[in-house]
């Protein structure tokens, strides 16, 4: 409002003096230089300037996160809650003699989790919280991101002081921009030193207040760019692994992101859990999230099956497209996702959960599996197995039509890099070698030697289903999207039709 007052008599006092006949290009002149220079020095001046973080204390939503609402992180939640507990009972560790902790390092992919650990942390040890991200200390002027890094450990003492707390915590998300190694690449440069020399020295605490504890807690998908002196004990001293949840952990972040939402009967949990080995919690807060606008979307007041298998799909594979293939494109694709699905059942029985022609994001059909168990480590045969499944498409093409389609080039990538995995680990014919060291040509004889072989295998069963498999194809073709056990009640009518014949 003052601005704008302002601005009004300034524009009054120059239209009396333009009336007067009194010559402003001079003034003007003057007044132009000096708000450019202004322009420049407030530029330059952001080392002045005060850094503002995210500051959950002064935060007018303010939204209590606790170790309970955080699910599928058990080993990451004990960790942290040892370090946490050094804040929480300081008299049992000094008489122990134990140094309390500077720092805790969150490791793990996107959306597992690291930020909400870090909020928990705050409520669970009642301190102060301050959240920051790695980036906003890099700056091109020299001087900025030290100062800001001062700032923010003074203003989370400040904040536990004005809080009546003993404790702040202070999380940086992204840590590894802020931590960087120094001389990695020509792409360090003076100012980035600066700004981390300065984290280091306030995490070795030099600048110790008794009143208040601080604790950094860093959140990081790439350890492996941080600077070592960061890292070394008496800086970060527990380093965290956050990973992607197991069956049991993705069971628990589906119960809590669903228990605000009416579920129906039907809809079991624990199988949803069992499809989708890989995701991080955050995926499956957007699972249950799509399933609810799918279920608004319909009108409907509780959340079915078909919705959580709307939402899968659509989280893994994208949103429908609006394109459709023409009738001849379309059977070829149906052929194609079917050949999968049928080397599937074939090796895994029971493995098919859905099989779809609706074009999603890149792909114009898929087949979604769902495996037994969380696997991580694999033998040799689950991988030709999974190589078998990936070329099933393209064979059941060949064997239908005559000729195969470029919608196979996807699998036979992933095809390719498997057996790459199959030569890497020493389970091929060559033994255990080294790959780049192999002479020209021998990886390349090797791959086709795998891979040939389960296409021979593939091409076998196919041509033994042929007539299941134009029978299921035809049906995807008229539904577009069905279940798994839809082929496999094909499969067991043929082979109670073949004990038949045999046994007559």
């Amino acid at each position: 409002m003052l601005k704008e007052i302002g601005a009004g008599i300034m524009l009054g006092i120059f239209a009396g003096l333009l009336w007067l006949g009194y010559n402003l290009y001079p003034l003007l002149f003057v007044l132009g230089l000096f708000f450019l220079f202004y322009k420049i020095f407030d530029l330059r001046g952001g080392l002045k300037q005060r850094f503002v973080p995210l500051n959950t204390e002064n935060s007018k939503q303010k939204t209590v996160v606790t170790f309970s609402d955080i699910g599928g992180q058990g080993y990451a939640k004990r960790e942290l809650l040892e370090a946490l507990d050094f804040i929480r009972e300081p008299e049992k560790i000094n008489m122990m003699g134990i140094r309390p902790l500077k720092g805790v390092l969150l490791v793990g992919p996107p959306g597992t989790g690291k930020t909400l650990l870090a909020k928990a942390a705050a409520s669970y040890t009642h301190s102060a919280f301050i959240a920051a991200a790695g980036s906003e200390f890099i700056e091109m002027y020299a001087g900025v991101g030290a100062q800001r890094v001062r700032q923010i450990f003074q203003q989370a003492q400040n904040a536990a002081r004005r809080n009546t707390k003993k404790s702040a915590i202070i999380f940086i998300d992204e840590i590894d921009i802020l931590g960087a190694s120094r001389g990695r690449s020509n792409a360090s440069h003076l100012e980035h030193e600066q700004t981390l020399n300065q984290l280091l020295v306030e995490m070795d605490g030099l600048s110790i207040d008794d009143q208040a504890s601080i604790l950094l807690i860093g959140a990081t998908n790439r350890p492996d760019l941080l600077d070592n002196a960061l890292l070394r004990p008496g800086r970060f001293d527990r380093i965290v692994q956050v990973e992607l949840p197991d069956l049991e952990g993705r069971l628990q972040i589906l119960k809590l992101h669903t228990r605000n939402k009416p579920l129906a009967e039907g809809v079991q949990l624990q199988k949803i859990a069992a499809e989708t080995f890989g995701f991080s919690g955050a995926h499956l807060e957007n699972l249950a999230n799509e399933a609810a606008i799918a279920a608004l979307r319909e009108n409907s007041k509780i959340l079915q099956r078909k919705h959580f298998s709307e939402s899968l799909d659509k989280v893994i594979m994208g949103e429908k497209l609006d394109r459709r293939p023409g009738k001849e494109e379309c059977h070829r694709i149906a052929v194609h996702e079917m050949g999968h699905a049928l080397i599937s059942e074939f090796f895994r029985p029971k493995s098919v959960s859905t099989i779809t022609i609706i074009p999603r994001g890149k792909a114009m059909g898929y087949v979604r599996q769902k495996p037994k168990e969380d696997s991580y480590i694999y033998t040799k045969e689950y991988l030709e197995t999974q190589i078998a499944i990936l070329l099933g498409g393209a064979v059941s093409e060949e064997e239908f039509f005559g000729s195969r389609s470029t919608g196979a080039v996807n699998d036979f990538q992933q095809a390719v890099e498997l057996a790459k995995k199959i030569i890497k680990s020493g389970m091929s014919s060559l033994g255990i070698v080294s790959v780049k060291d192999l002479p020209d040509g021998t990886l390349h004889e090797c791959l086709k030697e795998i891979l040939q072989a389960q296409e021979e295998n593939v091409r076998a069963i196919i041509i033994k289903h042929l007539e299941i498999l134009q029978k299921a194809a035809d049906y995807l073709v008229e539904k577009e999207r069905i279940e798994g056990k839809y082929l496999r009640d094909l499969l067991r009518t043929e082979k109670k039709d073949a004990f038949k014949k045999e046994a007559i």
